[in-house]
């Protein structure tokens, strides 16, 4: 699927490129969602504390980060365990009604672990569900994937259901898993995606910086926006697309 985009630049390519490099470092991690899985060691719990910070990763950081930080604290740092083996139905109030996150409840929340347990049963891991699920690795193939095995199980919100949206989360998630050679990303699935297939992931703040620097004439936050994002993107970093997103960044934090 081709997606036309903006013709770029070179002054805004070399401008990009030079965000890039200043903001892809070990620094960009203090105060990122991306900081909680670099806390863990082994592969399997850097994976699900990952998917499950990415999935909350919305609204004020102040308010999510204390979110993500307790279901570290109650796993004890065995994520996956902590899923995999149902521990954290002993972590949820009497009142599942309460409010855990904004529109999440602690209910909701039990209703998404259940399902991500039920995957973790079904395939074995979160990463052998990306890989038979992804056979032409495509990254937009493991997003269609994820969002239509929880949607099937009647979990909304936390998770798009499916990919007529950006899916900002899930593909911010991407990034982590299949980047290699960075100091922010793991690259723990450089062998089931290409990186040039990964999607930039994009909200309304994503889509004001690339309106300023012309690689966007649209203010739509949907799927096809941001391939063409991404399209934009791979004419300045043609192997690996999303160092776009760190150059967005750094042009935000320069621009504001």
């Amino acid at each position: 699927m081709k997606h036309t985009s903006n013709h770029v630049s070179q002054d805004t390519a070399a401008l990009l490129r030079s965000y890039a490099a200043r903001y892809e470092t070990a620094d960009f991690l203090n105060g990122d969602p991306s900081w909680f899985m670099h806390q863990v060691e082994p592969a399997a719990d850097r994976i699900m504390l990952a998917f499950l910070a990415s999935s909350l990763s919305y609204g004020s950081r102040k308010q999510f980060f204390p979110k993500i930080q307790y279901m570290l604290d109650c796993s004890q740092g065995r994520v996956e365990e902590w899923v995999r083996s149902g521990a954290f139905a002993t972590d949820i109030p009497d009142d599942t009604s309460r409010c855990y996150y904004r529109l999440y409840t602690f209910a909701k929340m039990h209703q998404f672990l259940a399902a991500l347990r039920q995957m973790l049963a079904d395939y074995g891991s979160l990463t052998e569900f990306v890989r038979q699920s992804t056979p032409d690795g495509h990254c937009l193939t493991a997003v269609s994937a994820l969002t239509s095995y929880f949607s099937s199980r009647g979990i909304e919100g936390i998770i798009p259901k499916n990919t007529q949206s950006s899916c900002k989360r899930v593909c911010m998630f991407m990034r982590w898993m299949v980047r290699d050679g960075s100091p922010v990303d793991l690259g723990l699935w450089s062998d089931i995606i290409d990186r040039r297939s990964l999607i930039m992931p994009m909200d309304t703040h994503v889509v004001q910086q690339s309106m300023r620097l012309g690689l966007l004439s649209s203010s739509s936050a949907s799927m096809s926006s941001a391939l063409r994002l991404t399209s934009a993107m791979s004419q300045v970093f043609p192997d690996d697309p999303l160092k776009g997103d760190f150059a967005l960044f750094g042009y935000g934090v320069n621009n504001k």
